[in-house]
């Protein structure tokens, strides 16, 4: 990858399509409108491509992979009709159709020869790679670099796998080798889909009666969000990140040499907004998906514009449905009611006790009427 003559770089982040073999025509149109009025030079894909749970893929072996691959095919068209270069990595969804990650890399993306990456090697997932964008001049010289993590799926008992330390490892190796090549360490962007646990530093914890407070769960049980001070003007946080329980130093070592700038996420399908802890910048952006839950309209994709005269800032904004498409969806009353759905089990539970709670008590009361009346 290589800047413009301009020294300009167009990223175009997109995640959390999680389609289905029926894909959404808003979800074709949000992902067409948005490349066509965008034109980037790269897209990544930040996971959960497909809802890899549920009923809807079936089959197994190659006719499972070949269902996969259709879905795919649609859903990359915007992008590989326009020749566009588009990198992927995946979510905690994805493996879930019952494919691995790394097969899915191999066997359906990298048939199209705008795929850009190589799997990193030491078996760190299969969603592990950098991309260097080289200079304008031709030259070869890298002068930013995006790294794509595989952050893992569903953790047993609940919650989300920590980070595999191996990544770390690679990371840290590939960081000392740009390095050898650049002369310095090489400004860096981190595309990955689940959120790291210091998210929660760029916002400000509020009491639960504080109007627009984010209820939290699992390690930040009975705490209430806002977003911080940090956070971009026009940011939106609906619901809380959903980190791993452990941490395994993700972030400490993206911090220590200065040469990670930010990174972006995807996962917590209604939230959108970049804030800012210690050296990093840290993003959410919103799903761009019609077929699960979202923040309705402004579903949408990031993007993220490099400059070779200064790599070290960057621009960035969303684009949504609603400015590109419009107000009007397919199904509204399906949108309607998966936009009210709770995100997560952990989201669910106290839901489910008010309803039971709700029951009992009409019980309750039946009863005694019907004793005493």
């Amino acid at each position: 990858m290589r800047f413009r003559p301009d020294k300009t770089f167009k990223i175009m982040q997109i995640t959390d399509m999680q389609e289905i073999p029926a894909v959404s025509p808003d979800t074709l149109a949000l992902l067409e409108a948005a490349v066509a009025a965008e034109q980037p030079d790269l897209v990544v894909y930040t996971g959960d491509q497909i809802k890899g749970y549920g009923v809807t893929y079936k089959g197994k072996g190659a006719a499972l992979e070949a269902a996969v691959a259709e879905t795919v095919d649609r859903l990359l068209q915007p992008v590989t009709s326009r020749n566009i270069p588009f990198a992927v990595t995946f979510g905690n969804h994805d493996r879930q159709v019952g494919i691995s990650n790394r097969d899915q890399f191999m066997h359906i993306y990298k048939k199209y020869p705008t795929c850009v990456g190589e799997l990193a090697e030491g078996g760190a997932c299969g969603g592990t790679y950098n991309i260097p964008i080289e200079s304008a001049d031709g030259s070869g010289r890298p002068v930013c670099n995006l790294y794509l993590f595989d952050s893992g799926t569903d953790a047993k008992g609940g919650g989300y796998e920590a980070f595999d330390p191996r990544i770390l490892a690679w990371y840290r190796k590939t960081r000392d080798a740009l390095r050898e090549k650049a002369g310095d360490f090489v400004p860096s962007i981190v595309f990955q889909h689940i959120p790291l646990p210091e998210y929660y530093h760029v916002l400000r914890r509020v009491k639960k009666s504080e109007k627009g407070a984010i209820e939290a769960f699992r390690t930040h049980k009975h705490e209430f969000y806002k977003l911080g001070e940090t956070c971009a003007p026009g940011g939106v946080l609906l619901e809380p990140p959903s980190i791993p329980d452990k941490n395994n130093g993700e972030f400490d070592a993206l911090a220590e040499k200065g040469d990670v700038l930010a990174v972006f996420v995807g996962h917590d399908h209604k939230n959108s907004f970049v804030g800012r802890y210690k050296n990093i910048d840290l993003g959410f952006t919103q799903s761009s998906g019609f077929n699960a839950y979202g923040n309705r309209t402004k579903r949408g994709v990031r993007c993220i514009v490099l400059h070779e005269n200064d790599p070290k800032h960057y621009e960035t904004y969303t684009r949504t449905f609603e400015g590109l498409v419009g107000t009007r969806v397919t199904r509204p009353v399906f949108d309607y009611l998966t936009a009210k759905a709770p995100a997560t089990v952990d989201a669910a539970i106290p839901m489910i006790l008010k309803a039971v709670g709700a029951v009992a008590a009409v019980v309750l009361l039946a009863v005694l009427l019907a004793k005493f009346l």
